[in-house]
């Protein structure tokens, strides 16, 4: 390596500058930003505007761009409640208002007689009187914290149907398990019980009840017998404009990939894929074929938009010898692979229709991350500088099909012969 310039020979022997970490405290100090902004919740104003563009049919990636979230914060919102928007709760006209509780409060700080409280508010002296014994009595009575436990108090929410008629709860879970729609069941339930209210249900009702499974009606095993097999509600607006479906435009076969990738003859050719975690979480992978050098990529969503993005940012990083092809599989994430090969002047090559195997290395290697990415771990937590350290200690673990070389020490070697060759 003596003719290899001193700062590749520092980064291939480090591993992780190469290709994963962020460089400069500019740099760091943003992503501490970004971290910083994730951890912070959403306002009740920002929630409002989250429902609306979910109603409207924004996807989840689309949401959480335009409110500086990750793709995950939003699904963890949306998902609880069956993506059904929650009904906005309302204050009775006939509930006291925080405005009359501290007229109370200062009453009874200026000794002034229940009954001349309630003549000043134009209330009767029972309910003065009860509102005061029910939040701690004259000497404890404070007004905006007797008005939160009341608004907490009101939540009385009504019964489910399906949950207290455990004759009609069972009958229609057997006709979901026959695949027979909600609406089905509910027009079916009308022409079998015309006079018996009681063991009639409204299609909404059944699709509540499976998609928002806090009510504990209806179990999730049931909406695999649904036509579309949907977690959660989708609006009627949202459509796949945009958002590239089916058949990827202009895929090059994997067929067409040089032969020098196929045998592994020499560094640059990559595989990539998505490791996927719970709450719609994902990482982006990248395996070298040659060494089985690996980088992880964190994205903000699976949406192509994102994950071109993310991945031209890094590949962007790796010297040229490095970027020579991608094998990616047939997911939607990497639609925009001419936006990706300008960006990075990498060619992508998509493999065959179910067909992981063409991406062994790939596949082989995600395996290995799940110890340290276990199924159903949230990976919206995990930051680039973390998957960084887990990236190096990856590169740094003997591999028996190296003959127990490090990864590291594979590419670092094989770009020594290349720049001497």
């Amino acid at each position: 390596m003596e003719n290899f310039p001193r700062p590749m020979q520092n980064t291939l022997r480090r591993v992780q500058p190469v290709v994963a970490t962020p460089s400069g405290l500019m740099l760091a100090q943003e992503e501490r930003q970004v971290n910083q902004k994730r951890r912070c919740g959403l306002s009740p104003a920002q929630k409002t505007l989250l429902w609306q563009r979910w109603k409207d049919g924004e996807s989840l990636s689309d949401i959480g761009r335009s409110l500086g979230k990750h793709a995950a914060s939003i699904h963890a919102i949306v998902r609880p409640h069956g993506g059904i928007m929650p009904m906005v709760r309302k204050r009775s006209a006939r509930v006291l208002t925080l405005a009359e509780r501290e007229e109370i409060s200062r009453g009874i700080h200026a000794d002034v007689s229940i009954r001349q409280i309630a003549v000043s508010l134009g209330r009767s002296p029972s309910t003065i009187s009860r509102e005061i014994a029910r939040h701690g009595g004259l000497n404890k009575y404070r007004a905006a914290l007797a008005d939160a436990r009341a608004w907490d108090r009101a939540k009385r929410p009504k019964p489910c149907h399906l949950a207290v008629n455990a004759k009609l709860r069972r009958l229609v879970a057997r006709k979901l398990q026959l695949k027979w729609a909600p609406q089905q069941i509910a027009g079916w339930l009308k022409q079998q019980y015309p006079d018996d209210e009681t063991m009639q249900v409204s299609h909404e009702t059944i699709y509540r009840s499976l998609f928002i499974q806090a009510r504990g009606v209806l179990k999730a095993e049931l909406m695999k017998h649904l036509r579309t097999r949907r977690m959660m509600r989708r609006s009627k607006k949202a459509s796949a404009k945009g958002q590239p479906r089916g058949q990827i435009i202009d895929a090059v076969s994997i067929s067409e990939r040089p032969a020098e990738a196929e045998d592994r003859a020499v560094p640059g050719h990559w595989e990539g894929d998505l490791l996927s975690g719970s709450n719609n979480t994902h990482i982006a992978t990248l395996v070298e074929r040659h060494s089985r050098f690996t980088i992880l990529v964190k994205v903000k969503g699976k949406d192509t938009e994102s994950v071109v993005s993310a991945l031209s940012k890094q590949v962007r990083k790796l010297p040229a010898e490095l970027r020579r092809s991608v094998t990616w599989d047939r997911g939607m994430e990497l639609a925009q692979h001419k936006q990706f090969t300008v960006a990075t002047d990498v060619q992508v090559y998509f493999c065959d229709p179910q067909s992981p195997w063409q991406r062994g290395t790939n596949e082989n290697t995600n395996g290995l991350l799940r110890q340290y990415f276990p199924k159903g771990t949230s990976l919206a937590s995990y930051s680039q500088s973390d998957l960084n350290k887990i990236a190096l200690q990856l590169n740094q673990r003997p591999r028996k099909t190296l003959g127990f070389m490090t990864p590291a020490d594979k590419l670092n070697a094989s770009m020594g012969v290349a720049s001497t060759g």
